[in-house]
C-alpha cells in the first residue's frame, strides 16, 4: 500500500529537514510490512528558505514532491493542495514542525488495515496554560450545540485518511474551508488515538490570538445557519417586548394621564436596539461575505514552483 504524507509548511526552514528524517525512519519501518511512502510538502508562501530546503531534499529523495505557492494562501489551501497531489491509497495529514509525532503513523496504518477510513490523532492538553484549556473546552461545548457536525476538543488535522475519504473531501470545493469540520462531515468509520502534547522543535508558530479567534469563527459559521435564525428570533422577541412596552405606556397614560417621557429610558432603549442591530448586521455580513467569495470562483491557490508535472490550480 502506498502511503502519502501531506505536510503544509510555512517558514519551517529550521525544522523541515529534521521532520523529513523522522518520516524517512517511519518509512523504513513500514517497508518490510508491504507499505511504501511518498512525501508531499506544500510551501505556503514561506518568507524564509523553506522552498530551498525542499528543493535540496527532493534532489536526494525521489519520493519527495513539493508544491510552493506564489504567496501565503493559508493552511486550509495548503491542505487542499496536498490532498490533490497525494496519490497514495492512504494519506496522512500532519504538520511539519514535529508537534505531530511521526511515530504514531505506524499505529495509524494498523488501524486503517482494520477497516477504519479515518484514524484521528487527539492530543492531550498536558502543558497548556489553564486559561487556554478552559477556553478551548468552553468553545467546543458551545460550538457543538450549534454546528451540524461534531468537533472534538484536541482533534486537529493530524489524521490518516483512506482514499475514499480523500476523494470525498476533494468533491467539497467551497472557498471558505474548515478542514476539521469537512473531515467530520464526510463521516466514514473512524478510530481515535491519543498522544501527548509536544512542543515545536524550532521556529515560531504563525498562530496568534487573532488568528485563533478567526479560525474559531470559521468553524462556527461554516457548518450551520443558526446565527441567522437566532437573529430572526431575537428580532421577534424585541418586537414582542416593544409591543408590550407600548401597551403598558398607553395603559399608564389612560389611567394616570400623559407624563413627560424619561430621558434615561429613551437613551437606554435606543442604544440597546442600535447595538442589537449592529450585531445582526455583522452576522448577516459574515454570511454575505462568504457568498461573495464563493461566487467569484477564484482558485484556492496559485503555484510558483513544483517538481510535480501538472497542478490543477496553476493558471497558464
Amino acid at each position: 500500500m502506498l502511503i502519502s504524507i501531506v505536510a503544509p509548511c510555512y517558514n519551517e526552514e529550521d525544522v523541515v529537514e529534521r521532520f523529513h528524517e523522522e518520516i524517512q525512519r517511519v518509512a523504513e519501518e513500514l517497508l518490510p510490512l508491504g507499505h511504501d511512502m511518498e512525501f508531499v510538502y506544500v510551501d505556503d508562501g514561506s518568507r524564509d528558505r523553506t522552498l530551498a530546503v525542499l528543493e535540496s531534499l527532493a534532489e536526494r529523495d525521489s519520493r519527495l514532491r513539493y508544491v510552493s505557492f506564489s504567496r501565503n494562501f493559508g493552511k486550509e489551501a495548503a491542505l487542499l493542495a496536498g490532498l490533490r497531489h497525494a496519490s497514495g491509497e492512504s494519506v496522512v495529514v500532519m504538520d511539519a514542525d514535529l508537534q505531530h509525532p511521526p511515530a504514531l503513523i505506524k499505529r495509524m496504518v494498523e488501524l486503517c488495515e482494520q477497516g477504519h477510513d479515518q484514524v484521528v490523532a487527539r492530543r492531550t492538553r498536558t502543558g497548556d496554560r489553564l486559561t487556554r484549556t478552559l477556553t478551548a473546552r468552553l468553545y467546543y461545548r458551545l460550538v457543538n450545540r450549534l454546528v451540524d457536525v461534531e468537533l472534538i476538543d484536541g482533534v486537529g488535522d493530524f489524521r490518516l485518511l483512506s482514499r475514499r475519504v480523500v476523494d470525498a473531501v476533494l468533491t467539497l470545493t467551497e472557498y471558505n474551508r474548515f478542514s476539521k469540520g469537512l473531515f467530520a462531515w464526510v463521516g466514514f468509520p473512524s478510530a481515535t488515538l491519543q498522544y501527548e502534547n509536544a512542543a515545536r522543535e524550532a521556529g515560531r508558530s504563525s498562530w496568534n490570538l487573532r488568528g485563533l479567534l478567526n479560525y474559531g469563527l470559521d468553524g462556527l459559521l461554516s457548518f450551520n445557519n443558526r446565527p441567522l435564525r437566532a437573529a430572526l428570533w431575537l428580532g421577534t422577541g424585541l418586537l414582542l417586548c416593544a409591543g408590550l412596552y407600548t401597551a403598558w405606556i398607553v395603559g399608564a397614560a389612560l389611567v394616570n394621564g400623559v407624563e413627560t417621557p424619561g430621558y434615561v429610558t429613551i437613551i437606554t432603549a435606543v442604544t440597546a436596539l442600535a447595538g442589537v442591530q449592529m450585531v445582526m448586521l455583522g452576522v448577516i455580513g459574515e454570511y454575505t461575505g462568504r457568498i461573495y467569495y464563493e461566487v467569484k470562483g477564484r482558485p484556492h491557490f496559485l503555484v510558483k514552483a513544483t517538481n510535480v508535472e501538472r497542478t490543477k490550480d496553476l493558471i497558464p
